[in-house]
């Protein structure tokens, strides 16, 4: 069995398309048809039901793919750990960050990492919703939230301060709200689907709903709603330092409570040694988060 005719099938399977699979190894969709049927020629068995439309497994295609994927992961870490470190990481390092996060922290980190890794490429999908790794192939997601969902592979790299802020003329109209009750009284601009924050009061958590007649699918909507005079937000402090500085936005403070703790995280697909790929880039956001005054 060829390893290269087993990529493909992997990613056959990961992606849900053939031509996907060789647009991720940069190969043509028929060099990846052909590289597959070559793995299908020397198992002796056919791994996939194909269509114009739709993959599925066959039972024999079921039973080999955990070996597959364990053939490839350890190809790759092989190859990863043999290299000299002077050569840096290589290969391509697919990253998933919020779309706030990702313009404001990562993308300026982005030359400095190619620059020090020659053999390292960076595809960088800024998107607000966590993607699912294995599916799409992201190597590493980085997400700004309280991670509770257990079956994640996560690593909490700093904690996220966030405040409560509103631009001076809102504010100058609506009044300045002192308590977790006067909230009720004030136009609200949370994410698509968040119908709660969640404030620290008296050492609990309280869970005080949010009325609004926006919401945005991007905490970076949010903000510039906000910035707008459109209502009050809970926005990172990273993100919001500058505007505080100018004067843009003012801090909202309640007497009576502060907003939940949340922290950063690089969340993994999987359970195996992390990359070296991954390790450079990990290590370059914790020095930045270490250094950023607005952070932690």
């Amino acid at each position: 069995m060829n390893t290269d005719d087993i990529e493909v099938f992997v990613g056959a399977v990961s992606s849900g398309s053939i031509s996907e699979a060789g647009r991720r190894l940069g190969l043509m969709p028929m060099a990846a048809t052909r590289r597959l049927a070559s793995l299908e020629n020397s198992l002796g068995v056919r791994l996939l039901h194909r269509t114009t439309r739709s993959l599925s497994l066959t039972p024999e295609g079921e039973a080999f793919l955990p070996f597959a994927e364990a053939i490839i992961e350890n190809e790759h870490q092989g190859r990863a750990q043999v290299r000299a470190d002077t050569l840096g990481a290589a290969g391509l390092l697919r990253v998933s960050v919020p779309i706030a996060f990702g313009m404001k922290i990562v993308a300026p980190l982005i030359p400095t990492i190619l620059a020090e890794n020659p053999e390292l490429q960076i595809a960088l999908d800024m998107n607000d919703r966590l993607p699912d790794l294995t599916a799409t192939g992201t190597d590493l997601a980085i997400r700004i939230a309280r991670l509770k969902d257990s079956s994640l592979i996560a690593q909490k790299l700093t904690d996220n301060p966030r405040t409560l802020v509103a631009s001076p003329r809102y504010l100058d109209q609506r009044g300045v709200p002192r308590s977790i009750a006067d909230l009720a009284h004030h136009d609200c601009l949370p994410m698509t689907g968040v119908t709660h924050w969640t404030f620290i009061s008296g050492g609990s958590e309280n869970h005080v709903r949010v009325g609004s007649r926006f919401s945005s699918s991007s905490i970076a909507g949010c903000q510039s709603a906000c910035l707008a005079g459109a209502g009050i937000s809970l926005l990172s402090e990273w993100a919001i330092a500058d505007d505080l500085v100018s004067g843009r936005l003012q801090r909202v403070v309640l007497d009576d409570a502060t907003p939940e703790e949340i922290g950063i995280w690089a969340v993994y697909p999987t359970t195996r040694n992390v990359l070296p790929k991954v390790r450079v880039f990990v290590s370059a956001l914790r020095d930045v988060l270490r250094t950023e005054p607005s952070i932690g």
